[in-house]
């Protein structure tokens, strides 16, 4: 099995040697180069990814279409259209490798068996679920209450050593402001220390 996912899993549930190797033999590996997406709007979605190596983006595209970053998945982060995993649903997002990308997948049917087989990761996912809930509905009141320079701390606080990895107008997308925008807040930084 492989270390990272391992010790991602173990933050949050104990588990057997032989629990893991169960766990391990639902997970496969998936290389995606840059630029390539792993995800397209209307299609049904097959798998949960976890970022062993790399960097992705999950977004979508308006009617007029313009872009709109969600989130960002960096190693130790799980990623996909969750609403069309679960729901099974058409997607309605974009995930894009933003550079090349080494993840684990993981079905549906067999995350349902997983759970059968060992409940135990029922919690795991359902600590996982919470937190995202939380980090989103955050991420929504920060953008209601804060202005730009607090929600960039807060993104390099979430995205640690994102910046030398994504666009600067990608991270302007997510933060919803302008590429100048977030150039002059930065500016501002850097002048202030």
């Amino acid at each position: 099995m492989n270390d990272a996912i391992k010790a991602h899993v173990l933050k949050y549930i104990s588990l057997t040697e032989e629990e893991l190797e169960t766990f391990g033999s639902f997970l496969s590996v998936v290389e995606v180069p840059k630029r390539k997406r792993l995800v397209e709007p209307g299609s049904y979605i097959k798998n949960e990814y976890f970022v062993l190596k790399g960097c992705l983006k999950g977004y979508y595209l308006d009617d007029n279409g313009d872009k709109h970053i969600i989130q960002f998945a960096i190693e130790n982060w799980w990623i996909g259209d969750f609403d069309a995993f679960y729901n099974h649903v058409p997607s309605k997002l974009h995930v894009e490798a933003i550079e090349d990308s080494t993840l684990l997948a993981i079905t549906y049917d067999d995350l349902q068996l997983l759970f059968g087989t060992i409940p135990k990761f029922e919690r795991y996912f359902r600590i996982l679920v919470t937190g995202a809930f939380i980090s989103l509905r955050g991420r929504i009141l920060s953008t209601l209450q804060k202005a730009t320079k607090e929600r960039y701390l807060e993104f390099c606080k979430t995205y640690p050593n994102i910046e030398q990895r994504v666009a600067n107008y990608d991270i302007a997308n997510y933060l919803g402001v302008s590429a100048e925008s977030l150039s002059r807040i930065r500016r501002q930084m850097v002048i202030s220390q």
